[in-house]
């Protein structure tokens, strides 16, 4: 589908759901074929599926006025998570292991004790000298869009980026912890496996960030 087509499509989807501000989500298969597991033959037209649904600003703003719990688990996914496909059995479990505990998020461990990300989003921390602190985009994590717009936040604010893997404990000893996502913009975490983040409350670094997302990302 040419590009002008595919924007006639999606705001045709926006238009048909009553979407003001919300998300529109657009799916690529490669095409239906026999259930063999081998690609379909040359030629198979893809199939598309796009959706959208209604954002509640009200309620999201104050999720993240209060702030979010997230536990942390092992890392069971597949070894290329920077693939992102429709094969997110863990990112489900993950993420309903995070509701049954209380918590918002789940944050997955590798098996060197890392932080690689939550199981719909990117996590970073606030050293205590200050140091935003996030995983390189290398093969164990999604690199969202969402991290994209808050590096360029930071270069433009010069505030000190370091791309590194974080432990738990260092993420527990943080100023500051947050996830960044489409679906979330910034989020506050507060609570690391029950343990307080930092005075328990929202950082100030998060909520500016959070204030200057759409401002840097429709302006830079």
């Amino acid at each position: 589908m040419p590009l002008p087509a595919l924007s006639i499509v999606l705001h045709e989807t926006v238009r048909r759901n009553r979407v003001r501000n919300g998300i529109v989500y657009l799916q690529v298969t490669r095409g239906v074929a026999r259930r063999d597991h081998a690609f379909p033959a040359p030629g198979t037209a893809p199939s598309m599926v796009v959706t959208a649904r209604a954002h509640d600003n009200e309620k999201s703003e104050q999720v993240a006025a209060d702030g979010i719990a997230v536990i942390t688990m092992s890392d069971n996914r597949w070894a290329r998570p920077d693939i992102k496909s429709v094969s997110l059995l863990p990112n489900i479990l993950a993420k309903q292991a995070a509701r049954d505990a209380g918590a918002r998020e789940a944050w997955f461990i590798d098996a060197q004790g890392f932080v690689t990300e939550g199981a719909s989003s990117n996590a970073w921390i606030v050293t205590a000298d200050g140091e935003v602190v996030t995983r390189p985009a290398d093969n164990s994590i999604l690199k969202g869009i969402s991290r994209a717009v808050v590096l360029d936040a930071l270069a433009t604010r010069g505030l000190r980026l370091i791309e590194r893997p974080f432990t738990v404990a260092e993420a527990k000893a943080a100023r500051e912890a947050f996830v960044t996502a489409a679906s979330q913009i910034v989020q506050p975490v507060i609570r690391i496996d029950g343990k307080p983040v930092g005075d328990g409350h929202p950082g100030p670094l998060a909520a500016m960030l959070r204030r200057e997302f759409h401002r840097h990302a429709e302006f830079t």
